[in-house]
């Protein structure tokens, strides 16, 4: 389990970033604010994975789509 810090207004700037997303289809950045919390996100990631370090990331990632598909579907 990774567990990534937000504050408040954190969250909510991502939660709209993301629910625009997922009702156009369509990952738009907006405001400045939703691309610095991608990018806390991505940061926080980096700091806790170490899978993307590793030679056989590619089928590390590939395993780990078809994980995430099987359990929520296409």
């Amino acid at each position: 389990m990774v567990t990534i810090d937000l504050d408040d207004s954190e969250a909510l700037v991502l939660f709209e970033l993301l629910a625009r997303f997922e009702k156009s289809g369509v990952l738009t950045v907006e405001h400045p604010s939703e691309e610095r919390v991608l990018e806390q996100v991505q940061a926080a990631l980096e700091r806790t994975l170490v899978e993307p370090l590793r030679a056989n990331y590619d089928t590390l990632l590939n395993d780990a789509r078809a994980a995430v598909r099987a359990r929520w579907g296409p």
